[in-house]
């Protein structure tokens, strides 16, 4: 049985992702990979996060990437200095200091490429992968892009989606909360990046569809 994976919110969280990855999952190329976005912004190795994603990509493995509210700012920074002072105020400082770059525009092609490919959200016969939520008041729940990448509070209907398991992240979660989720509506954000905070610094994946959640700990 092909095996499915989600990984919720990184943050530059490099050593984590590694962890996840190689340690717990152990991924395979016959795997499918889905990574909810952020993977960017306040942690110390965004870059070399985006590296992983890039060269296993190349390899073969099947890593999905999704669009977070990171990226999104990121790539809007060179619009003016609002935009810009907005992302880096909100992480995007470290970001630049881990790619040595002063702004988007100068960072690598290969790496800018990368970021306009991730999807505002992916949705296949079982699951709908999206980083922050859906607008279930639209007739189509896809169509507004702002909600998939900031809103926070959303209640999912279940006649819209069906049988599929709605999986997202972007609001991070205590573990006991994470835990505890059932239904088809799943946050997988474990407030990795917040190491210092109590009941957060945790990165999420879930293996789906047994729902079970594996988890990395970010505290050092």
């Amino acid at each position: 049985m092909q095996r499915v994976f989600a990984i919720g919110d990184i943050h530059g969280c490099y050593d984590a992702f590694q962890q996840m990855l190689f340690a717990e999952i152990k991924v395979r190329k016959e795997d499918e990979i889905y990574c909810i976005g952020d993977y960017i912004d306040r942690g110390p190795d965004s870059k070399r996060v985006v590296d992983t994603i890039i060269s296993l990509q190349q390899k073969g493995f099947r890593i999905h990437t999704l669009r977070g509210n990171h990226e999104q700012m990121m790539m809007d920074s060179e619009e003016d200095e609002i935009s810009f002072n907005r992302w880096n105020n909100n992480g995007g400082a470290a970001t630049l200091e881990s790619f040595g770059a002063k702004g988007y525009r100068s960072i690598p092609k290969s790496y800018k490429l990368f970021f306009e490919s991730t999807k505002y959200f992916i949705n296949t016969d079982d699951y709908i992968f999206v980083h922050a939520g859906l607008n279930f008041s639209l007739p189509d729940i896809f169509e507004d892009k702002e909600a998939m990448l900031w809103m926070r509070d959303f209640y999912p209907q279940q006649y819209v989606i069906g049988k599929k398991i709605l999986i997202h992240g972007h609001t991070p979660q205590p573990l006991h909360d994470i835990f505890a989720q059932n239904g088809n509506c799943i946050n997988i954000d474990g407030g990795c990046v917040y190491n210092n905070r109590k009941f957060l610094g945790n990165l999420i994946a879930i293996s789906l569809p047994g729902k079970e959640f594996i988890v990395v700990s970010n505290r050092k």
